[in-house]
């Protein structure tokens, strides 16, 4: 199955261009979070199209990065750095004739298998719109840490930049649709 049209985008949540990734999962999660580092409160402009949002962590993660306040604040309290990037996100369209439990099936086994298993902490959710023609936009939003998960809970001192990016390659078929089932 392919989308009409379809669209992936990739990015790093930065702060040195005034990002916050307690801001970025406010927008995924549709969901009012309050960043430690700035002291903001991030509230979504939009709550209606989110079908479904869940956090998958590594075995070795502690349990309460299953709370996304308490993950994305720990992510941005261990980056120190004015300039630091705090996680990469990727947006990527959906075939619109999927049903949700498909699409959640699928971006749950993507995740699982290309970033958990390999010690990433993954955010994601699925947000379907209408536009005023009445035709979907059916796609997902994911948010992943830069540093896997060590066995001992913290974690690494290293980035894993290249394994998100080959992950993300090898996942993406070259017509932009995410691969199924591999």
């Amino acid at each position: 199955m392919r989308t009409k049209y379809a669209s992936t985008r990739f990015s790093i949540v930065k702060r040195s261009k005034g990002q916050s990734a307690v801001d970025a999962a406010s927008y995924i999660s549709r969901s009012v979070l309050g960043s430690e580092y700035d002291g903001k409160t991030y509230r979504p402009k939009y709550r209606e199209d989110l079908v479904h949002c869940e956090i998958n962590l590594p075995e070795y993660a502690p349990e309460e990065w299953l709370d996304r306040a308490v993950l994305w604040n720990s992510v941005e309290l261990n980056e120190k750095q004015k300039n630091a990037q705090l996680c990469r996100t990727l947006k990527a369209a959906l075939p619109n004739d999927w049903s949700y439990e498909l699409a959640e099936e699928t971006v749950r086994d993507y995740v699982q298998r290309n970033f958990v298993s390999k010690g990433m902490c993954a955010d994601w959710a699925i947000h379907d719109s209408v536009n005023q023609n009445g035709i979907h936009n059916l796609h997902f939003h994911l948010m992943l840490t830069l540093r896997p998960v060590e066995e001992n809970g913290k974690p690494s001192r290293e980035r894993n930049i290249s394994l998100i990016k080959t992950a993300i390659k090898s996942a993406i078929s070259p017509d932009g649709d995410l691969r199924a089932g591999r």
